[in-house]
């Protein structure tokens, strides 16, 4: 035997080695089926954010334990390591933390519990209720993070989804499994223009994500932009401003498991992100916290490797399967169009939806910018006819809105330009087509007919039979 197992000495030589083999096999079996062991390690910095812990090992993605002076134990996510410290970032409040706390590291990676129990709640970030109902039932249980569906394996957007926006569904028509960005400036309408589609749109299930935002508005998104009959079939994640920039995170993380889960389940998701700066915002929080060095206006390289990640696992499934419709709102601070996040939303997103000031302080609502926004999957999901009538309706607009000062100010002779002509006769009826009442619910049937009595109106001709949509 050797000096890893223990050896019995007696008067009978072939019994006692016999005993030691047995032993020994018992040794190695319970060394392999047990537990693993768990090296606790000790926290030896806290500076903002970030803890460094030395003498515990654990994957990045890895969980870890910080067991506060009080006792209580502070769950943080590995974020970084360097030589022999991991770099921790904790998912609440980190209050009663002390130097040379213990570390203890946690098995296995974050998974969530998903089912139809979610329908009709208000989660956190780690899925715990935060309605006052119920627990939710233990039952299937997915990683928070996993690997976006082989882009081979897709099925092609082919078919509209019904939002029951007038201005939306005829002019920037969205196909189901399509990834739109919503970009606009603070309080130009982004929120309404959500609660609006939460409302109307012909979605199986509607899964909001909340990131970041003010925690107000909340309860606000729940009772008047849902409301009883809407929430039966959504599932609400909110991480507000308040909590840590790891929390807002697996919130997002969190809506995009929740949505795969009914995707999956063959189910059409509408998924509702507000907003995808702030989870960005977060990430280069957490970046900045454990020494990665910004590249541009202080993101670092890692938030544009993160946006990606998020906005893939959204789209359509395998033939046969669901799809999920995203739209995630993108904040242009300062109304400036060419920030970094908002560049880097609209080279990675299936299209975009511009909401402009000077629409909104003219009490247009819903502000949206018809000549800045575009729809990348519009021609797969829409009929030719519907297609020449959006671009006759898009050269009248750019017509207008390039002569408009000289109209305004009275320069403009009627009848030096027939298509100024045109589109000065057609102002008032594209003034009014665009507005829609936060109420009002416009299917994409009705609004392609509008847009069609649009032009028809003003070449005194009689409607013409309604052109058929693709399904």
């Amino acid at each position: 035997m050797t000096d890893d197992h223990p050896v019995f000495v007696g008067p009978d030589p072939d019994r006692n080695l016999e005993r030691s083999l047995r032993l020994g096999a018992f040794i190695d079996r319970a060394y392999d089926e047990g537990p693993p062991l768990v090296v606790e390690g000790v926290l030896r910095r806290t500076v903002g954010l970030a803890m460094e812990a030395e003498g515990c090992h654990a994957a990045l993605g890895g969980r870890c334990d910080v067991v506060a002076a009080d006792g209580r134990h502070v769950e943080t996510e590995v974020v970084g390591f360097s030589g022999e410290r991991l770099y921790l970032m904790p998912v609440a409040d980190m209050r009663g933390v002390s130097p040379n706390a213990r570390v203890i590291p946690i098995s296995g990676s974050p998974e969530v519990v998903v089912g139809d129990d979610l329908l009709g709640r208000v989660l956190d970030g780690r899925g715990n209720p935060l309605d006052g109902g119920k627990p939710i039932a233990r039952g299937k249980t997915v990683s928070l993070v996993r690997d976006s569906i082989n882009p081979l394996k897709r099925k092609p957007i082919r078919t509209q989804l019904d939002v029951g926006i007038r201005s939306i569904n005829s002019l920037l028509s969205i196909g189901r499994g399509q990834r739109m960005g919503l970009f606009a400036g603070s309080g130009v309408g982004k929120s309404m223009l959500l609660s609006m589609m939460t409302r109307n749109t012909e979605a199986d299930v509607v899964v909001v994500g909340l990131v970041g935002e003010r925690g107000r508005e909340v309860q606000e998104f729940i009772d008047h932009s849902l409301g009883s009959d809407g929430m039966k079939r959504a599932v609400v994640v909110a991480t507000p401003a308040d909590d840590t920039p790891l929390m807002r995170m697996h919130g997002a993380w969190l809506t995009a498991a929740i949505a795969e889960h009914f995707r999956d389940q063959g189910q059409n998701v509408l998924l509702l992100m507000d907003s995808l700066t702030r989870f960005a915002q977060a990430q280069r929080e957490i970046a900045l916290a454990i020494g990665e060095p910004p590249a541009t206006k202080g993101y670092p390289p890692s938030v544009f490797a993160k946006l990606p990640q998020l906005v893939e696992r959204a789209g359509n499934g395998s033939e046969g399967g669901g799809s999920i419709t995203a739209i995630y709102t993108v904040l242009a601070e300062g109304d400036d169009h060419n920030d970094p996040i908002v560049d880097a939303a609209r080279a990675i997103l299936d299209g975009h939806i511009v909401l402009s000031r000077s629409m909104a302080d003219a009490g247009i609502y819903p502000a949206v910018d018809i000549e800045s926004s575009v729809s990348r999957a519009m021609n797969q999901c829409t009929s030719d006819t519907q297609q020449q009538l959006i671009s006759r309706f898009r050269q009248v607009y750019s017509v207008y809105q390039e002569n408009r000062d000289l109209v305004a100010v009275g320069a403009y002779q009627p009848g030096s330009n027939p298509q100024l002509d045109e589109a000065i006769a057609l102002w008032p009826s594209i003034v009014d087509f665009l507005r829609q009442h936060q109420n009002q619910s416009v299917d994409s049937a009705t609004s392609l007919a509008q847009l069609r009595e649009l032009f028809d109106a003003a070449s005194g001709t009689e409607p013409a039979d309604e052109p058929a949509l693709n399904d």
